[in-house]
Formats: structure tokens, C-alpha cells, sequence
């Protein structure tokens, strides 16, 4: 399930920690950034057992409304949304309840959490249309919690509050990990009963040996990189980079030179992508160039076995270009509040607090 858009983002994330809370332990920090990914199997697994809670939860009150219509003698409310074929077999998943076993957190102690999901769920067109619906197959009860999903689930402001409570790993996670919790739900098989097989913390041992190395390699190899950002970067001031750009480029850097097999366009593409997401709005285009610029002068200079394409020529720029480029300049925006400086800055490890 680790996959390595989120094995970069742990490495952004605890990168950036590792320079701002002077505790540079490189051991520690490995130990930091296998825990962090690890909570990130554990949303999955939790996310997946959200499912199974509403869905207890909805029984619970298909059955108090039954009792009440049986006292009062009116007609018995449905129970095909609380008896959901996909939600049952989930629920009787040997693997997920092995996960929850050894867990300390449970729904159960976030009730209101569940409770006010199904009000929204209950009141959603998708709700309706599915207790209409006279489909009783598998698919049906699969393809409405996949709906619900991504529906009600996937962008959920009052879910990621619950969350963020839980593990301050899981803000930037959820994104990612929702992802893979609807890739599960479409996986699932009948057939397959309480043995479907869920997705394993990592794909294989080369993504975790990924992990490693490349955080390795972008700490212990900081000086170079950052060196060779600066003999890169005469036509770019480099002086106005934000601290989250130098961090983000050094781990780029230290993937196109550790990692033979990945292309250079592959890596300038993904942490331009991250510096969108974790630093300024000009972020973006300024690391895209200086990546471009820094890849050439690697391979120019023999330090880099890689080939790219050749450069676009650049438009030659206007005067009201230039007029709004002069007003943008000293007004670059502060980086947003990111879990990275939230581990940075936090007092005690989440690993003593388990």
C-alpha cells in the first residue's frame, strides 16, 4: 500500500524535521521516518474499519426502530443497508480484525464521529436510491459504499478534525491513503469471504529499501547537494528560496543520482508536485527550472549517468511581464503550516506515547 508518492512526502516531511528540531540523530531519524510510514498503514486499516462501525452503528438503529414499530404495529424498517453484502464481508475480515485487535484506538470511542456519518449517509441521494433500488446483488452493496466513499468520506472536514486528534502523521495522509482504501473496496470478492486478502504495507522490499536510502542518501550527502545547487544557480536568485525548497530539492537531487533507474523528468516532476503541496505558490515553477538546470550541469559535469530532452526554448519575456514580476518581488508568501513543521515542532515523540 506504501507506495512511493507517499514514501516522498514522509521523506519532505521528516527531512525538514530533521534540520529544525537540532536533534540530528540520523538513526533516530530513520527509526522516525519507518513509524511515520507505519501510520500511514494504520489509517488504511482504520479507514477500513470506519466502514464496518457505521455499519454496526446502523444496525443498532434499524433494530431500535424495529422494536419501536413492533410496539406501535406499523411496518418494520429495512435492514438492507445495515445487512450490506461488501460491508458484512469487511466486517468479518480475518485481517482487519487482527489489525484492530492490536489496537489501541477504536470507533467506538469516537461514537458521535460515526453517529453524525450516518445521519449524512442517511440523508445523501446515494442512500436513497440505493434503498430504492430493487439491484440486490453484490455489486450493488459494493459500488454504494465506494459511492459513500469517496462521496462522504474522502473529503470530510469534520472526519479529518477526528483524525489529525488521533496521529499527527495523518492529516497530510489521508489523501493518499483514501486512495487505496477505494482501490480495496473495488477489489473485493464474494468468493473470496472473510479471507480477502487486504493490501500489505508495502508492495515489496524494494519500496521500503527506497524509503531508506533515499533519506539516507539526502542527509548524509546535504553538503554536496547543496553545492551543487549553487553552481547551478547563477541565473536564478538563490538567495530567495524558501527553506522548504532548498529541502525539497536536495531530496530530489539525492534521488536523481541514487537511483540509476528512475528518469530525471520522473523526479523534477514529482517534487515540483511537492512544492506545490508543502511550500509557496511560486514554488512550483521556480524548483522546476532549477532542477532542469542542476540535472544538465550533473550530467555535463560527469557526476550524473543520465540522459534528458532537450531544453524548450524559453519565450522571450514582455514588458508587463516584467512590471508584474518586479511588483511580485520580496512579497513571497510564508509556508503553509504543515504536518512536517508540526513533528518538527511537537515535545514529546508520538512513539512514547503509544
Amino acid at each position: 500500500m506504501i507506495n512511493r508518492e507517499l514514501i516522498r512526502i514522509k521523506i519532505v516531511q521528516l527531512t525538514y524535521a530533521y534540520y529544525q528540531n537540532g536533534n540530528r540523530n540520523m538513526d533516530n531519524a530513520e527509526k522516525e521516518l519507518l513509524f511515520s510510514l507505519a501510520k500511514a498503514y494504520d489509517l488504511y486499516n482504520y479507514l477500513l474499519a470506519l466502514i464496518v462501525s457505521i455499519t454496526q452503528e446502523e444496525r443498532h438503529r434499524v433494530e431500535i426502530a424495529a422494536n419501536r414499530a413492533t410496539r406501535e404495529g406499523a411496518e418494520a424498517p429495512s435492514a438492507r443497508f445495515a445487512n450490506n453484502k461488501f460491508a458484512v464481508q469487511l466486517e468479518e475480515n480475518k485481517q482487519l480484525n487482527l489489525f484492530m485487535e492490536s489496537q489501541k484506538r477504536r470507533w467506538e470511542d469516537d461514537m458521535e464521529a460515526v453517529r453524525k456519518l450516518c445521519d449524512q449517509i442517511e440523508q445523501s441521494t446515494i442512500y436513497q436510491e440505493y434503498m430504492d433500488s430493487d439491484d440486490d446483488s453484490y455489486e450493488a452493496d459494493r459500488e454504494v459504499w465506494r459511492k459513500i466513499y469517496r462521496t462522504l468520506i474522502q473529503e470530510n472536514p469534520d472526519l479529518d478534525a477526528v483524525l489529525e486528534e488521533k496521529s499527527l502523521y495523518w492529516n497530510d495522509d489521508k489523501e493518499v491513503v483514501d486512495t487505496f482504501v477505494i482501490k480495496t473496496i473495488k477489489r473485493f470478492d464474494p468468493a473470496n469471504k472473510a479471507d480477502q486478502e487486504l493490501l500489505p504495507e508495502y508492495r515489496d522490499e524494494e519500496d521500503r529499501d527506497f524509503a531508506l536510502k533515499l533519506f539516507r542518501s539526502t542527509i548524509l550527502n546535504a553538503d554536496d547537494y547543496q553545492r551543487y545547487m549553487s553552481e547551478s544557480s547563477r541565473n536564478w536568485d538563490f538567495s530567495r528560496l524558501a527553506y522548504m525548497d532548498v529541502v525539497i530539492m536536495q531530496i530530489a537531487i539525492a534521488e536523481m543520482l541514487t537511483f540509476p533507474n528512475i528518469p530525471v523528468t520522473v523526479t523534477i516532476n514529482e517534487y515540483v508536485d511537492l512544492a506545490k503541496l508543502y511550500s509557496t505558490p511560486r514554488s512550483g515553477g521556480y524548483i522546476n527550472g532549477m532542477l532542469d538546470t542542476i540535472a544538465r550541469h550533473l550530467i555535463q559535469t560527469g557526476k550524473m549517468m543520465k540522459t534528458m530532452p532537450e531544453p524548450r526554448p524559453r519565450r522571450p519575456r514582455n514588458d508587463c511581464q516584467d512590471e508584474r514580476a518586479l511588483r511580485r518581488e520580496g512579497r513571497r508568501p510564508t509556508i503553509a503550516q504543515t504536518s512536517a513543521q508540526r513533528v518538527a515542532n511537537r515535545q514529546q515523540p508520538e512513539t512514547e506515547q503509544q
